[in-house]
């Protein structure tokens, strides 16, 4: 009883280590997770507060240049430029040229923010408001390539920044501009293109009347337009149109959230810087997640003592029931009587372990003196090699000295059949050895039965010194010849192949005899050994599936294909070793 005593105090005191260390895990984890929790709550509320600004401010700007791009449209058909578009080269004037600005700068009366309109005709002679307040590129505007671009638009409005580079503010003022091919409304020719410039005042009022400080608007080449200067450095051109991206950045030795996103399709980026704070804290949450710990610390102390009085020591009750099986060395039942139904469940699924255990190995017992009985069938068959070996000897010199040459040779083949056969009492040869015992036990069945078949061989090189098992291919070599095509009544082949596969090495015997049925085949592939099973058949084809399935451990390695009057093949599968 002190023993037990002992046991169980033990075990109890682990118990309470563990119970222990258990509580000390969940409050570190609580402060832990309290801490990720705050700081994911302070990310999640910034981001949606940067998610919010952001999308006000690009659903404004967005709003703002779609306005001048309707505005585009209504100067394409001011009369006064129609007729400059569509005038011939000889019959444009300065005083034509005047009509057309002059009936833009009508147009622009309406709005605010335009810095100035350009419309080049496709002889490039230019109409522009707020001319000389733009430095041009000429060799650039004499080219194709800045307008590439807007001629793919088809029409469309096209938004880019800084006059597509053909032109640029004296004074350096970034510009946002609204591009588009003019077509004939009634030709439907491509007349000319035109620019707005969108002066980056727009930009720097709306920042003003939303209240933003802490937000920078950019061109995606790098361009400043509005906002906090400093934040240039942080530009990322690669944003999808749409997607808003979060990055941690360090600003003036503060960790900061980035948040950055893109107007629609437009080359437009915005960015807003904003410190991460206490607000958005779950300090509600935090106290019940604390309330909650509280709870659980007094529940396992309670649980502690339950599950001694209920679980540990009807345990250690079951374990010594155990204990003395192991001790006896006999795997004996439990019969140790326990109080719940749990626990009595426990036993049970033990006392099952036992029986499956104890059927497994009568199983194994089982095999193993199936694979004894065929090796000592396979004995059987053999004579003492050394009274055969010399008694063939002696019979094919007698043979050699009275001038029968024939029966010499057949001595010679049956004495190297018979060599290989026994193989020195080995259980595993070569598949070249193997080979050769077929063809040595061939010849001889050909001396005997004459020209009734011819032998084929498709060995593979690198499977000839691959080891298996004794006599695995002459019983299925015979089971050809007896079963197969001599039932026939005519010349057959028996051809024999061997493949190496993934790890794997097939063995195939091909014969043209008679055949076999399905029924036969599902007979042959059967593992069960019937009581009317004749000893040949244990030795001959269905004894050696048998033998092979013992070597390999495993059932599925053998395939028989057959159609009744043409043909059987039978092929083994074999780890290769």
């Amino acid at each position: 009883m002190g023993k037990e005593s002992s046991k169980k105090v033990s075990l109890y005191a682990s118990l309470q280590k563990g119970i222990l260390g258990l509580i000390l895990v969940v409050t570190f984890s609580f402060l832990i997770s309290t801490y990720f929790i705050a700081d994911k709550e302070q990310k999640n509320y910034c981001k949606r507060e940067s998610e919010s600004v952001l999308k006000t401010l690009s659903s404004n700007i967005y709003s703002d240049i779609h306005k001048y791009i309707e505005l585009s449209r209504i100067i394409m058909t001011e009369e006064n430029l129609v007729e400059f578009l569509r005038a011939d080269a000889d019959s444009v004037d300065i005083g034509m040229i005047n009509d057309a600005r002059y009936g833009v700068m009508n147009v622009l009366n309406v709005t605010e923010s335009v810095d100035g309109v350009m419309i080049f005709r496709e002889d490039m002679i230019m109409v522009a408001t707020n001319r000389f307040t733009y430095e041009y590129d000429y060799e650039l505007m004499g080219s194709d390539e800045w307008k590439k671009d807007i001629y793919d638009g088809k029409g469309s409005a096209i938004v880019t920044l800084n006059s597509n580079k053909v032109a640029s503010k004296v004074d350096k003022r970034p510009l946002v501009t609204v591009a588009r091919a003019i077509y004939d409304i009634d030709s439907q020719e491509r007349t000319g293109v035109m620019l707005l410039n969108i002066s980056n005042i727009l930009f720097d009022k709306m920042l003003s009347q939303l209240g933003y400080r802490n937000i920078c608007i950019m061109g995606e080449d790098g361009t400043y337009l509005a906002g906090n200067r400093s934040y240039t450095q942080f530009l990322d051109k690669d944003i999808a149109p749409g997607r808003i991206t979060y990055k941690d950045v360090s600003f003036e030795g503060d960790k900061m959230l980035l948040s950055s996103t893109r107007v629609s399709d437009y080359p437009i980026i915005v960015m807003r810087l904003a410190p991460y704070s206490t607000e958005g804290t779950p300090y509600s949450f935090i106290y019940v997640l604390l309330a909650l710990l509280m709870i659980f610390i007094v529940m396992v102390f309670f649980v502690s003592g339950f599950i001694r009085k209920n679980i540990t020591d009807p345990v250690l009750l079951l374990s010594e029931s155990m204990d003395k099986n192991k001790r006896t060395g006999e795997l004996k039942k439990v019969d140790a009587q326990m109080p719940s139904d749990e626990l009595e469940m426990l036993k049970e699924d033990y006392n099952s372990l036992i029986d499956h255990v104890n059927e497994l190995i009568d199983t194994l017992i089982d095999k193993e003196k199936t694979l004894q009985r065929a090796e000592m069938r396979v004995l059987q068959e053999q004579i003492k090699p050394h009274f055969l070996y010399n008694s063939i000897e002696t019979i094919g010199f007698m043979a050699l000295d009275a001038g029968a040459e024939n029966v010499h040779e057949a001595l010679e083949t049956l004495g190297s059949f018979y060599r290989n056969f026994l193989s020195k009492g080995d259980r595993e040869i070569p598949l070249s050895r193997e080979i050769w015992i077929v063809k040595d036990y061939l010849a001889l069945q050909k001396l005997r039965y004459g020209d009734i078949m011819d032998d084929e061989y498709d060995i593979a090189e690198d499977t000839l010194q691959i080891v298996v098992p004794k006599l695995i291919l002459q019983p299925l070599v015979e089971n050809s010849i007896y079963h197969g095509i001599r039932q026939k009544g005519e010349k057959g082949i028996i051809r024999i192949s061997s493949r190496l596969e993934n790890g794997d090495l097939f063995l195939t015997v091909r014969d043209t005899g008679v055949g076999m049925s399905s029924e036969e085949i599902k007979e042959i592939l059967s593992t069960d050994n019937k009581a009317d099973r004749s000893e040949a058949d244990s030795f001959g084809l269905w004894g050696t599936i048998q033998r092979i399935r013992l070597f390999e451990g495993e059932e599925d390695i053998v395939k028989i294909e057959s159609e009744v009057g043409e043909y059987t093949q039978i092929e083994f599968r074999i780890k290769a070793k």
